[in-house]
């Protein structure tokens, strides 16, 4: 029989975690280390695949997100409790803080494309954020989830377009390349380039959101392994291809997308630019969409509300209203992005140490458990989540 591929929810986790967070961490490490870590890059593609399919495989046999899996798990209604403040905390506040970067990476693209334009129009306030928030709050409040799915695609495309055609033009060493994604090497100073990179990749909201996407989904299993593959390689080649763009300018003082299209311009001409402003405008765009989507998601699963109620749209409106508000007064919410990160350290090994119980819950899975090769990959990387939480924590105490 034969197989046609048919694109899922996956290609909205891409859109997802390619944001200009993801993008800036891409340039200073590609900037600082050339294709040392290109490596990193690559593990952390690996492990978003194998945790994002065994998600997805939860959800496709439950047929309920993931919040609603772990939340059943918890019998003493304390605990229950606790679980659930946590999830609340930190997806729809985290996602709330990050909105405001989501934004402001989208302005920044723009700002670069359109240089003669005042946003200001003869104010003192910046108008810009309103204008592109407004957009992103009309898909969400009428689109339905397929022409979401169906806009991010296009962005998603434009941006990989706009990053990979900019690596090529900067015209790699491939055997360099080659060995800096197969071949591990780094120094003590690089590791918290490392955990960044892995961090800002395997993010515990695009769990919660893949999940909340396959519970409706008509594809079969082997279709949606297929497309999570797909859609996450993708992601990893626009993230490969930003550090080898970096790369080329390595040991410059290099901070942003944007920066890096202007210090390439010289060397590969005006084209290449225009395309990294492209390319960080689409990314911001994607995560605008995507983290009010998630965060929404959660708290209907949390309070049992159905995702096309009006409580989905209030909170992914509200959620997209904060990061509207910080970047037009051009808020750094650091306080609350510093809450954002405890939550989201603590929530992910606590995510996959249920997402171990789920999938070798008999009854659950309806018999459709997992073999010993995953759970000696779903082992290893709950030590890497507990390595990574660590760290996160470290890094902010």
């Amino acid at each position: 029989m034969s197989f046609k591929f048919r694109g899922g929810p996956a290609i909205i986790i891409t859109a997802a975690f390619i944001g200009p967070g993801t993008i800036t961490l891409c340039v200073l490490a590609g900037v600082q280390n050339g294709f040392s870590l290109l490596w990193a890059m690559m593990l952390s593609i690996f492990i978003t695949i194998v945790i994002q399919n065994t998600t997805a495989r939860i959800s496709f046999t439950t047929r309920k997100g993931l919040a609603e899996s772990l939340l059943l798990q918890a019998s003493n209604p304390i605990v229950k409790f606790l679980l659930g403040t946590l999830l609340i905390s930190a997806i729809f506040i985290g996602n709330a803080a990050y909105e405001a970067g989501n934004l402001t990476g989208a302005l920044v693209g723009i700002q670069a494309l359109t240089p003669g334009l005042d946003f200001y129009f003869g104010t003192s306030f910046y108008f810009l954020p309103i204008l592109v928030g407004s957009l992103v709050a009309v898909l969400i409040a009428l689109g339905s989830h397929k022409l979401l799915k169906n806009i991010l695609i296009g962005i998603v495309l434009l941006m990989s377009i706009s990053f990979v055609l900019t690596a090529i033009l900067t015209q790699p060493n491939v055997m360099e390349v080659l060995r800096g994604m197969f071949i591990p090497s780094f120094n003590s100073k690089d590791t918290l380039t490392i955990v960044g990179i892995l961090g800002t990749t395997v993010v515990p909201y695009n769990l919660f959101l893949h999940a909340a996407l396959v519970k409706d989904e008509s594809l079969s299993l082997q279709a949606l392994r297929l497309d999570t593959v797909f859609a996450v390689s993708l992601g990893g080649l626009v993230s490969l291809s930003i550090i080898i763009c970096a790369a080329a300018l390595q040991g410059q003082s290099i901070q942003s997308a944007t920066d890096l299209g202007l210090a390439l311009a010289p060397l590969y001409g005006d084209f290449a630019p225009v395309l990294m402003s492209l390319g960080f405008f689409a990314a911001g765009v994607t995560s605008a969409i995507t983290a009010p989507m998630a965060a929404a998601f959660v708290v209907c699963e949390c309070f049992g509300w159905r995702s096309n109620s009006w409580g989905y749209k209030s909170t992914a409106l509200l959620v997209l209203a904060c990061g509207i508000l910080f970047s037009s007064l051009q808020i750094k919410p650091i306080e609350v992005i510093r809450f954002a990160q405890i939550t989201n350290g603590i929530l992910l090994p606590v995510v996959g140490f249920f997402i171990l119980i789920l999938i070798n819950n008999s009854r659950l899975m309806r018999g459709q458990t997992a073999r010993l090769g995953l759970n000696v990959l779903l082992f290893s990387i709950e030590f890497f989540f507990l390595f990574l939480g660590v760290k996160s924590l470290g890094l902010i105490f």
